[in-house]
């Protein structure tokens, strides 16, 4: 090869080598590296204490559970019952034919199952296979009434009481109502695990409990659901000793065991409670000579 073809390939190549180079130059010219694509396009870093759990870094619960299957059943409904009465939320069950109800909120009907197992053991004794009780659950009724307490509010109360009496008292306490008389509170005296003091005490007027008179063997009439106590803590119950002592109940009934003197909720003969009660054939325990129970009225099956 002579040296002018050798000159003439250097040339090219050389002309080549330049070519390459600008065309590279000229390809590269918008071109960023990596380093510098991540400096432009970086996304900020969350602050995560500016989040709220509908951000898009904190979805909905709505958004996270899983969808329910088609054959899932959807969830009941929880019954809305809105009587704060023990005796009302478990005996709502009886069938809607054995309810007799003389106005709104006065009414009275079978007693449940529910409310047996509740009353078993407190006020109503447990009894063992061949044992009898004077009464049964078929002879007692559910009492529900509305009353004025003594802030002058309209509130529900309930008693148990015996079948016989239970309209008397349905249309005594409907009577008190619609004359806006006052009674403290109408619990069951379950609330007071069956202690007929502590439920004199916090002046509750109730009715059905089987126990003893108070200072005897002997049945009460309340044992049977024939009696009731009115406002007991106003109007005591009285007994004498042999040498004129008293004896009042409840204990700090002490201030109301003068008759004679005037304070609110005294039952009387000129009171309307009186008056009510022996219209239906009721008998009133402050009539009694031996002992005066002021709060008791009671009536008799013929």
């Amino acid at each position: 090869m002579n040296n002018k073809k050798i000159f003439t390939m250097v040339a090219v190549l050389a002309a080549i080598v330049v070519i390459a180079g600008g065309l590279t130059r000229l390809a590269n010219r918008d071109s960023l590296s990596l380093a510098d694509y991540a400096s432009q396009n970086a996304t900020p870093t969350p602050d995560i204490s500016q989040m709220t759990p509908t951000s898009p870094a904190f979805p909905s619960s709505a958004d996270s559970s899983p969808s329910p299957s088609p054959s899932a059943s959807p969830e009941p409904e929880s019954s809305q019952n809105t009587t704060r009465l023990t005796g009302a939320s478990l005996n709502n069950i009886s069938p809607s034919q054995e309810r007799v109800e003389i106005a709104d909120g006065f009414y009275y009907e079978p007693v449940s199952d529910h409310l047996r197992r509740y009353m078993t053991g407190i006020s109503f004794p447990e009894i063992t296979q061949g044992e009898e009780t004077a009464i049964t659950f078929e002879e007692l009724r559910y009492v529900h009434i509305l009353h004025y307490n003594f802030e002058g509010e309209s509130t529900e109360g309930e008693l148990i009481c015996n079948a016989y009496i239970a309209r008397d008292l349905t249309e005594i306490f409907y009577e008190l109502y619609r004359n806006e008389y006052q009674l403290e509170k109408v619990l069951l005296i379950d609330e007071y695990d069956g202690d007929d003091e502590t439920s004199m005490e916090d002046n509750n007027t109730s009715c059905f409990n089987y126990r003893p008179v108070s200072g005897s063997d002997s049945l009460s009439k309340h044992a049977y659901g024939l009696a009731v106590d009115i406002n007991p803590l106003y109007n005591p119950y009285i007994t004498y000793t042999t040498d004129g002592t008293q004896n009042i109940s409840p204990v700090s009934a002490l201030p109301y065991a003068d008759r004679s003197a005037g304070f609110p909720y005294k039952i009387d003969e000129d009171d309307l409670c009186y008056k009510l009660f022996t219209k239906h054939g009721f008998t009133w325990g402050g009539n009694w000579n031996n002992v005066k129970d002021y709060q008791h009225f009671q009536k008799a099956i013929p």
